[in-house]
């Protein structure tokens, strides 16, 4: 290993061994409440980040070992029902937009015992901000997974002012260093980013902590299987169909139009367009 490869792992343990710390010492203790009530209550847990940020709510939300009652909110679901255009993906706009958070909300069958995860470096988007404080006035208990160290140094593109810290019930720190990269380079620009890696290891810990919740409890976690192994998926598939929409939007199309158009006061082509 080259020097400074080791010393891009040193960057990356210490974190670790820093979040093992603070879980032990019961910091964690709060979101894993949050989630396990939210579980046993027959509710969905709601994942959501933006950026780099989405790979968190991929950990949390319909992966081997992850809970089966999660669900993944996306920005690209706009554009797919025709909400937005498609040109809203081409830059970073589309997640400091503060206007998507209402339409996002509204896209999905989320109900009052659904609770919200969400993941942001910055806490600084819109977007972000937006969703927390709809998913707060919703009644919905929200856990942030970011950076304060980051986050305290920038300014919210919201326009409440806030950030995604001053907004969530629980707040854990991913310990990203300002600008998210740890070591200097020739060039001037830091390189070796660690909040992809401290927030995976994060929603994990959140994910085993509350299966051991649920457990002690008496209830049994209902734990997606691996679907490349045998009887995976038909287990995975019982567990689903008691969830339906709410957690596979797209695997039940007809059904999500027509309730977005009750909502929002559209028709939804069999394409997935939306018109007046």
């Amino acid at each position: 290993m080259t020097d400074v490869m080791a010393l891009y792992d040193r960057e990356i343990t210490q974190r670790l061994a820093a979040l093992r710390e603070f879980a032990a010492g019961g910091g964690l203790d709060q979101a894993v409440g949050i989630l396990a009530d939210c579980l046993a209550a027959g509710g969905v847990i709601q994942s959501f980040g933006t950026g780099h940020s989405q790979a968190f709510a991929m950990e949390i939300a319909g992966r081997a070992g992850g809970f089966i009652p999660t669900h993944a909110i996306d920005l690209k679901d706009l554009v797919l029902f025709g909400l937005r255009p498609l040109s809203a993906m081409a830059g970073a706009e589309f997640e400091r937009d503060d206007t998507v958070a209402d339409q996002l909300y509204d896209l999905y069958d989320i109900r009052p015992e659904d609770a919200f995860v969400i993941a942001s470096n910055s806490g600084a988007n819109g977007s972000i901000v937006g969703l927390a404080l709809r998913a707060k006035r919703e009644g919905h208990p929200v856990i942030a997974v970011t950076s304060l160290q980051h986050s305290q140094a920038v300014v919210s593109k919201h326009p409440s002012g806030k950030r995604l810290f001053e907004v969530a019930d629980v707040v854990l720190d991913n310990l990203a260093p300002y600008g998210d990269s740890t070591l200097d380079s020739a060039s001037g620009i830091k390189v070796g980013p660690v909040s992809s890696i401290t927030a995976a290891y994060l929603a994990q810990l959140l994910t085993v902590g509350v299966a051991a919740r649920l457990q002690a409890a008496g209830i049994t976690p209902p734990m997606y299987i691996s679907a490349n192994i045998p009887g995976g998926d038909e287990h995975n598939k019982a567990f689903e169909e008691q969830f339906g929409v709410r957690i596979k939007p797209f695997a039940h199309l007809d059904e999500m139009r027509a309730g977005i158009a009750a909502r929002l006061d559209h028709q939804i082509t069999p394409e997935g367009g939306a018109y007046k």
